[in-house]
């Protein structure tokens, strides 16, 4: 089960002592009974026949019962690396971290360095709020199991799948490197002022100005051997560039070309998957806004539009799917 309900019903799962992934607005998160849940605050989601946004008492619910067992837990930002460490052999760790905290920037810029990381996968997403709310409200992460709420942990509930099943995790990017301009950056970090274009030292803002990409729809798009890894905009300054996820140094970042067509595209990317054994999925805030996504179905894939996504790493930008076979 993958899929909107009322709280009534995710709450009975709950009581039933189903292992669960909840996401939803914070007020009704609150009121769900403490038991093996983690969840997140988010209100947009993407359904069947497209995607919404939730103003009223219903949850998205992930039930990850049946595919083997499941340990919750939450880690501080100086315990990140112990996601991995502790996680099942074979299995995947379910994960959600509070946008714009120190846990997501740690994150963001040590994961692909922990042990194990590509070899016990970490899949998740990253807890928002309504737009409305930026600035004003903090996105919280929750571990039912504890009856805790953070702005400033991570919460996980490691599966350890059945004997025979394997987890796998499909990354959908829309994003082609445009192929002109060589971006490289000095360190790894998500506050840039300078940056290498073509060898030549300049100023991050004003290339992105002087391309006119301060609208922030086109990521830049970095080669990490041959996989396609996006960093979206946040705020063109005068001087420097804020951006959802760290560049790091040594690798070769492109400007993205346009996609005309967000439904579409996602609609033929997935057509060419294998999405048997989907056990939960999430895509961008950014894809949602950009592509106009609400009302528009994109092929059956349903989960939270979230403030980013995990598939082993932090991504931006970017639809990411956990399969069970």
């Amino acid at each position: 089960m993958n899929q909107l309900m009322s709280i009534e019903a995710a709450s009975e799962m709950i009581r039933r002592g189903l292992p669960l992934s909840v996401a939803g607005p914070e007020a009704v998160l609150d009121r769900l009974p403490q038991g093996q849940w983690i969840g997140g605050t988010i209100p947009y989601f993407m359904v069947e026949e497209g995607g919404v946004v939730v103003q009223d008492e219903r949850l998205f619910v992930t039930d990850l019962s049946g595919l083997g067992q499941v340990r919750m837990g939450s880690y501080g930002p100086d315990e990140l690396a112990r996601i991995s460490g502790e996680a099942p052999d074979n299995g995947v760790s379910l994960t959600i971290i509070p946008a714009a905290s120190p846990t997501l920037r740690r994150f963001a810029a040590e994961a692909a360095g922990y042990e194990e990381a590509f070899v016990k996968p970490t899949v998740g997403w990253i807890a928002g709020v309504h737009l409305s709310e930026l600035g004003r409200v903090t996105p919280k992460v929750y571990d039912g199991s504890t009856g805790q709420k953070y702005e400033d942990r991570a919460v996980v509930a490691h599966l350890a799948l059945s004997e025979g099943r394997l987890a796998l995790v499909e990354i959908v990017n829309l994003f082609e490197p445009d192929g002109g301009d060589v971006l490289r950056f000095g360190e790894v970090g998500d506050r840039v002022q300078t940056c290498l274009v073509n060898g030549e030292t300049v100023r991050l803002a004003d290339y992105i100005r002087s391309r006119g990409l301060a609208h922030g729809r086109l990521p830049l798009v970095g080669d990490f051997a041959g996989a396609h890894i996006n960093v979206s905009l946040q705020t063109v300054g005068e001087d420097s560039v804020s951006l959802y996820a760290p560049v790091f140094p040594g690798v070769d970042y492109h400007v993205a070309k346009p996609v005309d067509d967000y439904a579409a595209a996602f609609r033929a990317a997935l057509a060419g998957r294998q999405l048997d054994g989907a056990v939960m999925s999430c895509n961008c805030i950014l894809n949602f806004l950009f592509g106009e996504l609400e009302g528009k179905a994109i092929g059956g894939v349903q989960g939270p539009v979230t403030f980013g996504e995990i598939g082993y790493q932090l991504l931006n930008q970017t639809l990411v799917v956990l399969r069970v076979v």
